[in-house]
């Protein structure tokens, strides 16, 4: 199975204007760990004392999830989260030469002789290391397998490929993914961004091409347009991939509305997975085909993720919707006057760009029966 390294409590609260407190760090972590998120990344030591105060109190929670920190490949970062007595850590790297200019004056052998120094003094004190490889997208193959080959030498035990600003595309990833898979140097861990609105696709098709692990976001959340989406990852594991995840749906649904609601985001309607719309089915023949069959257009039971299908009575409903109604009212309807009724409705809707309700649609079929 693909391993879900969770970022919601790191990456997550990097979007703009957001930060969570204590308390939502803890139901947020709790609810992730129910969900079967596999580790949870859960903040930056280096932050301060009340960062470092919140990862110790999230690591006594004695969640089954691995739980790891986020540091950037320095010293005092790796000290502030041994400090914290975290037994996994990300360590964070540039591979792009823009961020090698940026962060160590463009001097490759200085960004190799820092990842030698930390890594090989985090493994020493027993962590879990995962070397996180910042702006892998626009590195060169050839520095990111040095990156790997001096990595595993020290004893780290992943590497994390990141599309840090969202520019690949799928068949890009696979593609680079597999060669460096091939090289069979580290276990290699999908950190994509959704720019281009690729994330979750990127992700798979790394875990395609052999890696072993994906971060995600709850709702995506995240730098820009976000990262990978937790909640829609899950799913595709479970249903596209046949992974034996079990998931509870009033777990996934209390944790992506705590999520939303911590980084005071609204959810839209139509988001896979946990929209409120996405199981309604307006159009006639979509809402004919479903009555006859749960299947015939949904992917999965909406019961799974804590939804209902419904039949709005909109403007590209058909008799099948408009009778189905009527007869939960205990109307037998008259098929000439369904077909006499099905303008007026296009009409009402378009006009006022809202669907009617059951109650207004038994009023215009006892209106047309007076005729």
């Amino acid at each position: 199975m693909a391993l879900i390294n969770d970022t919601t409590l790191r990456d997550g609260e990097q979007a703009p204007y957001v930060a969570f407190n204590t308390e939502e760090k803890i139901r947020i972590a709790t609810l992730l760990d129910a969900c079967g998120a596999d580790e949870l990344e859960i903040g930056i030591a280096a932050m301060g004392v009340k960062e470092r105060d919140d990862i110790k109190t999230l690591l006594s929670l004695g969640l089954n999830a691995r739980m790891m920190t986020w540091n950037r490949m320095k010293m005092e970062d790796l000290d502030a989260s041994l400090s914290c007595g975290v037994k996994a850590v990300d360590l964070s790297i540039p591979i792009s030469d823009i961020l090698i200019d940026v962060k160590f004056g463009g001097s490759k052998t200085k960004v190799l002789s820092e990842l030698e120094k930390v890594v090989s003094t985090a493994t020493r004190e027993g962590l879990f290391v995962c070397i996180g490889g910042e702006d892998s997208s626009r590195g060169s193959h050839a520095f990111i397998r040095d990156v790997m080959t001096l990595a595993r030498e020290c004893g780290a035990g992943r590497f994390r490929y990141c599309d840090t600003i969202g520019i690949m595309t799928p068949t890009q990833t696979y593609n680079e993914i597999k060669s460096l898979y091939e090289l069979n140097l580290l276990p290699i861990e999908m950190h994509t961004h959704n720019d281009f609105g690729l994330a979750n696709a990127n992700a798979l098709s790394g875990i395609d091409a052999g890696a072993i692990s994906m971060n995600t976001t709850v709702i995506g959340l995240g730098e820009r347009a976000g990262n990978a989406s937790f909640e829609q990852i899950l799913m595709a594991l479970k249903h596209l991939y046949g992974e034996p995840r079990i998931i509870n749906p009033l777990t996934i649904r209390s944790l992506v509305h705590t999520v939303a609601s911590a980084a005071n985001m609204s959810l839209s309607s139509n988001a896979p997975v946990v929209g409120e719309r996405i199981f309604a089915h307006e159009s006639g023949i979509h809402a004919s085909g479903m009555m006859k069959d749960s299947h015939a257009y949904e992917p999965y039971e909406a019961s799974e993720v804590g939804l209902e299908s419904s039949f709005p009575i909109g403007k590209h409903s058909g008799s099948a919707t408009i009778r189905y109604h009527l007869s939960r009212m205990g109307i037998s309807a008259d098929n000439t006057i369904l077909s006499d009724l099905l303008p007026k409705i296009r009409e009402i809707v378009t006009s006022r760009k809202r669907v009617l309700d059951s109650i207004e649609l038994k009023s215009l079929y006892q209106e047309a029966l007076c005729l």
